[in-house]
Parts: structure tokens; sequence; C-alpha cells
């Protein structure tokens, strides 16, 4: 039987908040039921994959401040809405998000190496070099690149949606993923719209983290919640504590079986907050009160309150917990140690990927490039 929260009508959903886990890692009242549907390995699997989104963007910022690295965007504090969204996820499912999803692509196969390729620039970037770091792409699991550009990905997300529908592609999701500064772009109104109007099989998650860089949620929007936007396109909202694994994936799992059934698209919010920098360029003591944060930081870290959870329930250790980040911050340090060997992507891939047969004047550019000297950047590394 599901929970009382999701048979509510569309009003209250929306101004409500669905949670599995209290702040200290009890389980809520009346959620013991739900619960008992996971099994241990499940658990520890949530767990795990926010470990590693933890160890290696902390691994990545060391990086970024040591000059090896351009620009780094991390997800501290957001690991639970990243991970639990991702494993409601099928294989054969696509995902567009935004800045702070690389986790998701994680949690579904992507490898380390093909990640920090990606955040290198390197010829084993899958996307040749062109992207600025955080910007990494899986097309054999159908993660797709993210777009600087705020909030052009969620109607790509829609459309998708609207292509499995149109082709008759049953059973799969677009996931859009998007953050609450986006939401204040019209391409966030055009695509809620399309996906009510056409009953479009997607889910389409916000990360509320209250701060679009510098402007606070007060500032973006009159709404009393942000899920309340998708009322007025028809769209049924949800939303659930973006700290608790748990409520975050039986949240996105309720939307994206019905997207599966058939029954059309959904939007969740997930209220989480945004502890760290919006990036390695940012300084947040510029703008807003760190009292604040450090009370999201130590009281209501997703980490500290799963890992109290699965203690309690006997699932985990701490020495075990040890033993995971040490293994994962090794990968982690391997995986770095082989893509800063790889070199730079060949000067030629610049003419690749422009037509599908390339066009005379892109062959007399090509010659007239590799007729040039090559000389070492200054900001190389290698």
């Amino acid at each position: 039987m599901e929970h009382p929260y999701f048979s509510a009508d569309h009003e209250t959903k929306a101004r409500g908040m669905f949670r599995i886990l209290e702040e200290d890692g009890a389980v809520a009242a009346g959620m013991e039921p739900l619960v008992a549907q996971l099994g241990r390995e499940r658990c520890r699997e949530l767990f795990a994959g926010m470990l590693r989104i933890r160890v290696t963007d902390a691994r990545m910022m060391a990086l970024q401040r040591q000059g090896r690295i351009g620009f780094y965007g991390e997800a501290m504090g957001q690991e639970a809405a990243v991970v639990g969204s991702a494993a409601a996820s099928a294989p054969e499912d696509w995902v567009v998000p935004a800045l702070r999803e690389a986790g998701v692509g994680l949690f579904r196969g992507m490898s380390l190496d093909s990640y920090l390729a990606q955040i290198f620039g390197n010829a084993e970037d899958p996307t040749k070099g062109r992207q600025m770091p955080c910007h990494p792409m899986d097309r054999a699991r159908h993660y797709v690149v993210m777009s600087s550009c705020v909030s052009t990905q969620i109607p790509h997300a829609v459309g998708i949606a609207m292509a499995m529908k149109l082709s008759g592609d049953r059973g799969k999701v677009a996931f859009g993923f998007m953050g609450d500064g986006g939401t204040s772009e019209g391409d966030f109104h055009v695509a809620l719209n399309f996906a009510g109007v056409s009953g479009a099989p997607c889910v389409l998650i916000c990360q509320n983290n209250q701060w679009a860089i510098s402007t606070p949620g007060s500032a973006q929007t009159a709404a009393e919640t942000i899920a309340q936007k998708a009322l007025g396109y028809g769209v049924e909202p949800l939303r659930a504590d973006g700290n608790d694994v748990l409520a975050v994936a039986h949240t996105v799992a309720y939307a994206a079986d019905k997207a599966r059934r058939g029954d059309g698209p959904t939007f969740v919010e997930l209220l989480t907050y945004r502890v760290s920098a919006h990036s390695s360029s940012d300084d947040p003591t510029r703008y807003r009160d760190e009292k604040v944060t450090e009370i999201w930081r130590s009281q209501r870290d997703p980490l500290h309150r799963m890992q109290r959870f699965l203690e309690a329930r006997g699932f985990i250790s701490q020495a075990e917990v040890s033993q995971m980040a040490a293994q994962m911050e090794a990968e982690v340090r391997d995986a770095i140690a082989r893509q800063e060997k790889v070199g730079p992507p060949a000067v030629t891939s610049l003419f690749d990927d422009v037509y599908e047969h390339p066009t005379w004047i892109l062959q007399e550019q090509r010659a007239a490039l590799l007729a040039q000297p090559r000389t070492t950047s200054p900001h190389h590394h290698g």
C-alpha cells in the first residue's frame, strides 16, 4: 500500500514534505513499512553512492585549488538528492542533468576515468576537450552532456520523453534536472507546458538548494513552494526532503513508475541546501549568513543521517565506512594519475563533428593548421 502522502490532492502534495528518515537517522512515524521493503544491500548501495560523490568532490576541489583543473562544482550536502534520484532510474532511461548530477551518471555506471577525462579535457574526453569541466556524458548509459545555459536542458528532457511516446517506445522515462534558479527561466515554463499537454513520460526534478549562485529562494519566486509551479500546467507535483536518500528514492520511483505506465509527467521538488560554494569560482561568505549554512552542514548532512540509520540497523559500522572511504579515495587518486598522463585531444579533432563530409574550406583550414609549427602551451602540465 502506498503512503497517504501520494494519494493526497495535488495542492496538498505541493505544500507538503515527504520524509522517511528524521534528521537524527530515526525512522519517521508510520514509515517502518516502507523501510522494511528495503534490504541491507540496497541501503548500503545508496550510502556508498553518496559517499563516492563526497570523496570524489573533495579530491576534485583540491585539484582545482592546486591549479591542476580549471573549474569544479561540487554537490556537497546534496548527495541524497542525486543518488536517490539515480536509484529510481533504469538502464534504458535517459538522464538530462544540470550542474550537480554527475553522481547520477556515476551511480548508473559511468566510469571514473571517463568522468575525469572530461574534467581534464584530454584525448580520452568523450566531448574531445570542447567543454569546460563538469560536463561529462555517457552515450552508452543515456547520460546527456549538461548545458551551462541555465534551464535549456528542461525542454530537451521533455522532448526526449515526447519522442518516446510518439514512437510507442513505452516503459522508459526521461529524467530532467534543474536547480531552483532554473525554475525562473522561460525554458522551465515552456517545458512544463509541453509536458502537461503531451502527457510525456518524464520526471522533472528540481534540486532546490535554496541558492541560485547568490540569489536566495525568496528572490526567485513568490510561490510558497517550488513544487506549486507545476499546478498551473496540469503536472502532478511532489515534494520530498532532499537530504533523506530513502525519501528521495521512494518519491522519484513513484514518479518514474507512473511515467512507465503511461500516466504522464511529474515535477519533483527536493528540498536541500548548497552548503558549499556555487563552484570553485564563488565565495558564498560575501552574500549569505554562514551560520545557517553550518546548521545544514552539521545537523542535516545527508551522509550522517543515512549512516546513523545504517548503524542503528546493524547494516554498517564506522570501521566499514572508514574503509569504504579510503578505498574510494584510492580509486579516485589512481584514476587521476592515469588521466593526468593522457595527452590533449588531437588538434585535428577541431574539425570533427562539424559536417558528415568536410567541406573544401574545412579541408583547407585543416591543412593550414597542420602546416603551422607546434609549440608547447605555457599552461601545459605534461
